[in-house]
């Protein structure tokens, strides 16, 4: 009687698993929207000084080869990708050494220098995110003339979209050029940034998107460029920018909530990067980490792009000691351990 218990028992749980895995399919591709914390070799393609394309970038990469990822080593979306069990990698849409069979299951957009704003993007001539979209509406069409119709709509629905974007708005827009400044109080220029965003993920629901998930902006104010300019204050973190990042990503949460009543069918959801790094950053022993408030490229103050390259004689020997490789960017170290935070909380529930 046991037995015939534990085999019903058995049965009915693989039948549950069967049900569950009809009703959440697993992601076949994941999807890329952003700035330089997931743009993948974007930038090698355009006419920008914001390059990464070049050592000591990359030392770490998988063949010790710099890709245009702005770190040592793998980003945040390369290690979700290979999380949900799709590839190690995700590639850029304009690396021409790819083509629709890479990209199938997963492309990247995102554009170092980007934000919300099309103003940003201005600054260092590189992708607004309208165009980012607009590179998303040309690969839809090219994913169709691969897979036909009615797989590549399945793929297009059933894909994982991570958007992480925002940060450039207020450190390279906000906080140094007078014009949006002048025009907006901190306060509405997030409310700006924050329609431009629901515009964005309505936009994509409309052309089939139906997992997305929005990342917050980090603690802005810790970032070693940042903390630089703070010397009078002994280098600490800048305050002001992280009550400005923890302010809109309460703003995005609100966005968030709000899209998933209106739009029918919607699974969004938001990744919080802050609260991470921030845990990182003041507790760096306890993840294996040496050094916080500088960087591991040349002086690990200031160098970021071109400013940190080959013939730098300061780089550290091993970045895995530091939480930040340049000084806006983390390095691989730290990306593996952002990703695996927001797997575990963000996007559990993709996995099924």
């Amino acid at each position: 009687m046991a037995n015939n218990y534990k085999t019903i028992h058995w049965f009915l749980l693989a039948h549950l698993l069967l049900q569950l895995s009809n009703i959440y399919a697993r992601v076949p591709a994941i999807i890329v929207f952003g700035d330089s914390s997931v743009d993948s070799g974007n930038n090698n393609q355009i006419s920008t000084i914001l390059k990464s394309n070049f050592e000591p970038y990359g030392r770490d990469f998988i063949g010790g080869q710099p890709t245009g990822r702005f770190s040592n080593g793998r980003i945040p979306t390369d290690f979700i990708s290979e999380a949900f069990g799709i590839k190690p990698t995700i590639p850029a849409y304009l690396d021409p050494t790819y083509d629709i069979k890479d990209f199938a299951s997963g492309v990247c957009f995102a554009s170092a220098g980007t934000g919300y704003d099309n103003a940003t993007s201005d600054v260092l001539s590189v992708i607004p995110l309208w165009k980012e979209m607009e590179y998303y509406k040309e690969y839809q069409k090219d994913l169709r003339g691969y897979l036909g119709e009615e797989k590549a709509n399945e793929v297009l629905c059933e894909a994982l979209y991570l958007m992480s974007i925002g940060t450039n708005d207020f450190l390279e827009n906000y906080y140094v050029l007078p014009r949006r400044s002048s025009e907006f109080s901190i306060v509405e220029y997030q409310n700006f940034l924050a329609g431009i965003a629901g515009n964005f993920i309505r936009e994509l629901y409309n052309l089939g998107a139906r997992k997305i998930c929005i990342g917050g902006v980090p603690p802005m104010g810790c970032l070693p460029l940042e903390r630089t300019t703070n010397i009078l204050s002994g280098s600490e973190c800048i305050e002001e920018y992280n009550n400005v990042a923890k302010d809109f990503n309460e703003k995005l949460k609100g966005l968030i909530a709000n899209l998933n009543k209106e739009l029918a069918g919607i699974r969004l959801v938001f990744s919080n990067p802050y609260d991470i790094l921030l845990e990182i950053i003041q507790n760096p022993e306890s993840f294996g980490f040496e050094d916080t408030a500088k960087a591991c490229c040349g002086t690990g103050l200031f160098e970021m792009s071109y400013l940190c390259d080959q013939i730098n004689p300061f780089t550290c020997s091993d970045a895995n000691k530091y939480i930040f490789w340049d000084s806006f960017h983390p390095t691989e170290k730290t990306n593996g351990i952002v990703a695996d935070n927001v797997m575990k909380s963000s996007l559990a529930e993709f996995l099924w």
